[in-house]
Formats: C-alpha cells, sequence, structure tokens
C-alpha cells in the first residue's frame, strides 16, 4: 500500500537546501542533494532538535543544529557521536515538478543499504 503526500514543488527547494514539511504524520525534512530529493523525519534522535536547521555537510549529510551530529541523508544512518539511532527515510516520488514522500515505504538507498 502506497501512502503518498505532497511535499514541495521542484522548483521550491534549491540544490543543497532542506525544508521542513509538516504532515498528519509529523514533520518531514526533505532534501535536494544535487537535483535528488530525499526525506526523512525531522525530529534528531538524540534531541529535540529540527534536522531541517541543521546544515548539509558533505554532499549528503547533515549535521544536527543542537549537538553536530550526522546522519547520512539517503540512507538516514547516524554516523557521528552523540546520534546512535538512524533516522527514519521515506521513499520519494517525482512526479513532474511536484515532489511527494511515500509514508510507507523506505527510501530505496535505506532499503538496499540492509
Amino acid at each position: 500500500m502506497t501512502k503518498k503526500i505532497f511535499l514541495i514543488k521542484s522548483a521550491d527547494l534549491q540544490p543543497g537546501c532542506t525544508r521542513k514539511v509538516e504532515t498528519e504524520g509529523g514533520d518531514l525534512a526533505v532534501f535536494n542533494l544535487g537535483g535528488k530529493f530525499y526525506a526523512t523525519s525531522n525530529m534528531c534522535t538524540h534531541a529535540t532538535a529540527s534536522l531541517a536547521d541543521g546544515e548539509i555537510v558533505g554532499d549528503d549529510c547533515i549535521a544536527c543544529p543542537v549537538h553536530f551530529g550526522e546522519f547520512h541523508i539517503p540512507t538516514g544512518q547516524a554516523l557521528t557521536f552523540p546520534c546512535t539511532v538512524d533516522l527514519r527515510t521515506y521513499k520519494v516520488i517525482e512526479e513532474g515538478e511536484d515532489i511527494y514522500a511515500d509514508l510507507d515505504a523506505e527510501s530505496e538507498e535505506a532499503a538496499s543499504a540492509i
């Protein structure tokens, strides 16, 4: 089953940027990494902090704005202390300029990393 929700228009999120999107299931962080879109849970798994307020580091990681722990955006993997619990990721669906997330499926990168 697919629970597809609209996130954003692709033109509204430039490469290298992040945006918080409020959904009925909770807030998501949406990332544009070089023209490819990703969606994860927005809350850091270590402390109460919005990852959409964090900084993208390297090509594909997000640093929490509170304690600077890093997560790999495509897989949600916690990479640095104090973050030890992975982020929930969501499959992103692009239809023309519309970006959607499937809340019932994890990102393809996370699924293949298992």
